[in-house]
């Protein structure tokens, strides 16, 4: 099994995260992409995972699969350990739709306010940009962090009692927000509380 992927971009870290989490780290294989050389938008790159994005995995038999929240349900089902999206069908809608608000309102929103209405990644790699775009998509990584600081007031992790994938796309989405410079509100002690306790599970911790 191997994981094409940039260490310390957002989405791989997802994956990797996902991966310490089944404690199968070691049974992958990474290949590292050059993103800042364009390596991700050549065609033998796209010919295995056309999104031009990474991370992609790629399995034993040649099937390559894309798309974080995919590749994450793999792994999740995949290897042994504790589910992290959930064992019931009330779990797994829950987490799915907690993981969902987080990966749209949170990383997505800061992913585009970065790419349209800061340098980004540099002219050679943004080759379209609308500031206004990513500045609205700012305010709405805003309201979310204000909206997970609302759910944490009431459960110890997202979506509930167990830590889940919802968590971890929270947590990657922060990160980046730290590397955005998108700051989160001193008010938010919930948000806050919660990632000073993520932080420090081995799966991050190291």
């Amino acid at each position: 099994m191997k994981i094409y992927d940039t260490e310390g971009f957002p989405n791989p870290a997802r994956v990797r995260i996902a991966l310490a989490e089944k404690g199968a780290t070691d049974q992958v294989q990474f290949v590292p992409v050059d993103v800042m050389g364009g390596e991700h938008r050549t065609e033998a790159f796209k010919a295995k995972n056309p999104d031009a994005v990474v991370p992609c995995l790629e399995l034993a038999d040649g099937t390559h699969i894309s798309q974080c929240n995919a590749i994450t349900e793999y792994i999740d089902n995949h290897f042994e350990g504790p589910s992290l999206t959930g064992e019931t069908p009330k779990q797994r809608a829950q987490i799915s739709m907690m993981n969902l608000r987080a990966e749209n309102g949170l990383l997505n929103a800061v992913g585009t306010y970065f790419h349209h209405a800061t340098p980004g990644l540099g002219p050679d790699l943004e080759t379209y940009q609308c500031a206004e775009w990513g500045n609205k998509q700012k305010q709405v990584a805003g309201q979310t962090m204000a909206y997970l600081d609302e759910v944490l007031a009431d459960n110890e992790y997202l979506a509930g009692s167990e830590f889940s994938v919802a968590d971890i796309t929270a947590f990657a989405g922060l990160a980046f927000a730290d590397f955005a410079k998108v700051d989160i509100p001193e008010t938010l002690s919930n948000l806050t509380a919660w990632r000073a306790k993520v932080s420090a599970r081995p799966s991050i911790a190291g």
